[in-house]
């Protein structure tokens, strides 16, 4: 299996390669040649498998310079009971009207991240080992990303994380779980500003090969296609765990802000997991909701990004929606290069000659979510079940509703534990989320941070000064 890049201006790389790479060197994001294909016979088969032996399979399907062996030794590391809080690794929880929860949050930082992170945390320290070479991650929280990244990678040789996240823009908790940790190569930079604009800081200096081959520069945000090849598992896990048998329907709802967990379901649904329907849930923030309607894609600027009460998913310009549009266009990397430099040129493209194929062809429909919508679906999902919500996978429960249809099980990606949110939990039920064992008093520990300003010369300059070469 070799990998190109969306932009056409990359040699074919194995996934070692692309692993370390991060973004592709003409600025695109890694894609396999091809997509690998799954028979009714070969899922079925998968069935039985424990978490951790079927995403073995599954990533062996993109990865072929890792063994088979030295895989499923570094899948059964990264999914052990002992990491996470449920023996499943992903439990499913019913909710009511064909609706239920695919528990994504049992990981050490109680997000969804940690699906993915758990891998990378594994698969790093290996591929480095071999290669004898060290690697300086850089990489933009918008929340949840920063965390899982930190404690996959807290400590591990030949490894050091540098990340930004927004000044002022998440939660308590999600500050406390990131900047509490006081390993040495962990490096904690709040930048005063938007995440969309830190995400931009990340891209310029992946842009400057120069600057990216003399610190050895990796990413671990979606950019890297190891993230959305681990995410993938999880479709075909829950998949496996509401069916009974061959081609038999699911749909899935999706909370989206980068675009990365959405179209790791794509790649699924593209390899041949029978999946009805993409439900695309945005906030506020609609940026892609508007796309999936209209065809025009139109991100919006720093200002104009609102600051919601699901703020992971305050993102207006979507890194991995890129990766989805060279599908879309057949392919042609010609075609996305330019729509990319339109993009640059005028703020916006226009696609709407492929609406149809939106749904018809990729399954693919969306909605929003509002701040009032969230709380009363956060109480409306307590009342019912007893089972309490964070306001992100309250966003996928409420624009999931609509798009049930009978006998099709929807699936709605839980995005993180209530805990990381619990001043929303108490504006929507007049009381605190209750703080997993063990993290009673996280927000009182020390704090080890550095506010920078939101520019590629301040991230450039703490990068040269503490990066392990």
């Amino acid at each position: 299996m070799k990998y190109v890049s969306t932009r056409g201006g990359m040699a074919a790389q194995g996934f070692s390669d692309i692993l370390l790479e991060g973004l592709a060197p003409d600025g695109g994001l890694a894609m396999p040649e091809r997509i690998p294909q799954v028979s009714a016979a070969q899922l079925e088969s998968w069935r039985s498998l424990p978490y951790h032996a079927l995403a073995a399979e599954v990533l062996s399907q993109f990865i072929s310079d890792i063994d088979s062996a030295q895989l499923k030794t570094l899948t059964q590391a990264a999914y052990a009971p002992k990491t996470f809080q449920s023996a499943e690794i992903v439990p499913l929880r019913p909710l009511y009207d064909g609706l239920s929860l695919l528990g994504l949050s049992e990981g050490p930082t109680l997000a969804f991240k940690d699906m993915a992170m758990q891998f990378l945390g594994q698969v790093f320290p290996h591929v480095l080992r071999v290669r004898g070479a060290t690697l300086n991650i850089l990489g933009a929280t918008s929340g949840d990303t920063g965390s899982a990244a930190e404690y996959a990678m807290r400590g591990k040789d030949a490894v050091a994380v540098f990340m930004l996240s927004p000044f002022g823009r998440m939660s308590a908790f999600q500050r406390a779980q990131m900047y509490s940790l006081q390993d040495a190569n962990i490096h904690n930079l709040a930048v005063k500003g938007v995440f969309d604009e830190a995400q931009d800081v990340v891209k310029a200096l992946a842009s400057d090969l120069a600057f990216k081959n003399k610190y050895h520069l990796g990413a671990v945000n979606s950019i890297n296609w190891a993230r959305i090849a681990a995410q993938i598992v999880y479709y075909f896990h829950g998949w496996l765990r509401v069916t009974t048998g061959p081609g038999q329907p699911v749909s899935f709802a999706v909370p989206s802000g980068n675009f990365g967990n959405i179209l790791s379901g794509h790649i699924a649904r593209s390899m041949g997991l029978p999946i009805r329907r993409l439900v695309l849930a945005t906030n506020e923030n609609n940026v892609l909701d508007e796309f999936f309607h209209t065809g025009i894609y139109r991100p919006r600027s720093a200002a104009q990004t609102f600051l919601t009460s699901s703020p992971s998913m305050d993102i207006s310009r979507a890194s991995n929606f890129e990766r989805f549009v060279f599908d879309l266009v057949g392919r042609d990397a010609e075609r996305v290069a330019k729509l990319w430099q339109e993009l640059g040129v005028k703020g916006s493209f226009d696609l709407s000659a492929y609406l149809p194929e939106f749904t018809e062809r990729y399954g693919f429909v969306s909605g929003s979510s509002s701040h009032q919508d969230r709380l009363s679906t956060i109480r409306q999902v307590m009342d019912r079940t007893g089972i309490l919500i964070d306001p992100h996978t309250a966003d996928g429960v409420k624009v999931a509703a609509p798009f049930v249809e009978k006998g099709v099980p929807m699936l709605v990606l839980e995005t993180a534990l209530p805990a990381k949110f619990s001043e929303v939990i108490q504006e929507a039920l007049g009381r605190p989320a209750p703080v997993p064992l063990g993290l009673e008093n996280l927000e009182s520990l020390p704090q080890k941070v550095t506010v920078l300003p939101c520019d590629v010369a301040s991230v450039r300059a703490y990068i040269a000064e503490h990066a392990s070469l």
